[in-house]
């Protein structure tokens, strides 16, 4: 009994990285559970997000790498916005990057969310 359990456990262990990138938030799970407690944008929210960075027409900073979750950018040269709160997103602030909206870590620079 405790054999099964145990390779239960370990499945469920091993596989929760993967479920959470199919997911589309993050990259892994120590990061998923952070941003789970503090919250991003949900899938309702992303296009009257989008709508609402378009209408503030915020300019977007070019990039020279992929964006995706976890692209840490300069810490220098790049102006990041406050998240209105009615989305509901605390402790990371928004911009535009490669004509992308995303969320970003003020402390690490790093994306967290790619709103689109």
């Amino acid at each position: 009994m405790n054999v099964k359990l145990f390779v239960m456990a370990a499945g469920v262990f091993l596989a929760l990285p993967f479920a959470v990138s199919a997911q589309g938030v993050v990259v892994d799970a120590s990061v998923a559970v952070g941003a789970a407690v503090t919250g991003l944008l949900g899938a309702d929210q992303r296009s009257r997000f989008r709508a609402y960075v378009k209408h503030e027409h915020r300019i977007s900073y070019a990039y020279s790498r992929p964006v995706t979750v976890g692209a840490r950018l300069p810490a220098e040269g790049v102006t990041t916005y406050e998240v209105p709160s009615e989305y509901g997103v605390r402790n990371y602030r928004f911009m535009v990057v490669n004509d992308q909206t995303v969320l970003v870590d003020p402390n690490t620079h790093r994306i967290v969310q790619v709103a689109n």
